[in-house]
Order: C-alpha cells, then structure tokens, then sequence
C-alpha cells in the first residue's frame, strides 16, 4: 500500500469520504500517517544491513551513512565468519566503537540496524501487517487535531461534538501505542535472542560479596 492507499484508508476510518467536503486535506492525513508510521518504527524498525570498511588500527566507524537509522542491534566483524563475529560496541553521536574482538585491520565490517519505515507515492517498506495500525494511530492524530480546533467555535462538522472526536482520538491513540508497546517488547527479545547486549544482565538474586 502506497501513501494514497493509506490516506484513503484513514479517511474511511474518520467517515470522511465526501470528496465535496473533506474535513481533512491530504496534506493534514499525510502528517498526521508520517508521524504514525515514525512511531511504529522506533518500536518496530525496517531491518537493514550495512558493510562498512573499518580503519586500520581504530575501532571507531563512522555511522553517519546510515540513512534514517533508529538504532543498531549488532556489529559483525571481521565479515564472513562461520558463526559470524557479534562485537560489543557502543556510540555516541555518529560514531560506533567496536570494543571486543582484534582491533581492525581496515577490513570491512557488518553492522546490523533498524531504520524508519518508508511510506511515500511509489512505495512502502510497511509489512501488510502493521497498515492498519498505523491507520488507526494516524486517525488518534487526526481526530484530535480536529476536536482541539473545533473546541470553542460553532460546531459545523455534523452531530459528533468536539468532545466525544478529541475522546474516540485518544482512546485510537492509546491502542495504537499498547500495540507498540507490546509489538516491540516481542521484537526486543528476538534481538537479544540472536546477539550478546553490550550491558550484560545483573543478577537481582545474587550476592556478590564485599
């Protein structure tokens, strides 16, 4: 589904399919789904992969090129490995430090990242799973937007009051984000099932001594 798949959608969803009389621009939708599928992607982020060459005798990388990046869940180097090489690292900034392993020799390196999601007139990395989701979230946005405008003005847009559109928009935005929730905690423990964290687990039952 491209974008004005999912515009249509959410407008479906708001009952505002009068084409003579939309209470939204596609301008406003399209806000409004940029920021639900932003929000979706902190949790749940595209899967991408990345080679990036390391210089000899550092073990820092630069990062930067890593277009829309959300985060990193594992370094791989060196490359080609069987099982592959999973470092520790940390960043800051635009630069990743690898922290275990030999120190790099210039070779290339895997990094393994989750990046936003892309939702535009020509495609959408969106699993067809999670449209509806982000059409719900956007639909929150909408919906609020709205009522917090039309709150104090005469009421021109039907028998819905501000009140109850501003009440339906907060409760589709208080699913929308249990599901995010929910969604990424499962997505989270898939990660650290594949690849060792850098923090490691602190025993809450175990005395470590003086």
């Amino acid at each position: 589904m491209n974008l004005a798949g999912m515009i249509t959608l959410v407008r479906n969803d708001l009952h505002d399919s009068d084409a003579q009389n939309y209470r939204w621009t596609d301008t406003e939708l399209t806000r409004h789904i940029s920021r639900a599928v932003g929000e979706l992607s902190e949790s749940l982020p595209l899967p991408a992969k990345a080679i990036l060459p390391t210089t000899a005798g550092s073990r820092e990388l630069d990062i930067s090129g890593l277009d829309d990046r959300i985060m990193v869940a594992a370094v791989e180097y060196p490359v080609g490995d069987t099982p592959p090489n999973y470092q520790q690292f940390s960043i800051w900034g635009e630069t990743l430090t690898i922290l275990s392993g030999d120190l790099p020799d210039g070779s290339n390196c895997g990094i393994y990242y989750g990046a936003k999601h892309t939702l535009n007139a020509e495609e959408s990395t969106l699993p067809v799973k999670y449209e509806d989701l982000v059409a719900g979230g956007a639909c929150g946005y909408a919906a609020i937007e709205l009522a917090v405008y039309a709150i104090n003005r005469v009421n021109v847009g039907g028998t819905v009051t501000p009140g109850e559109l501003l009440e339906w928009g907060n409760q589709k935005l208080k699913f929308f984000r249990q599901e995010l929730k929910r969604l990424g905690r499962r997505n989270r423990v898939s990660v650290n099932a594949l690849y060792e964290p850098y923090f490691p687990n602190i025993s809450k039952t175990t005395d470590p001594g003086p």
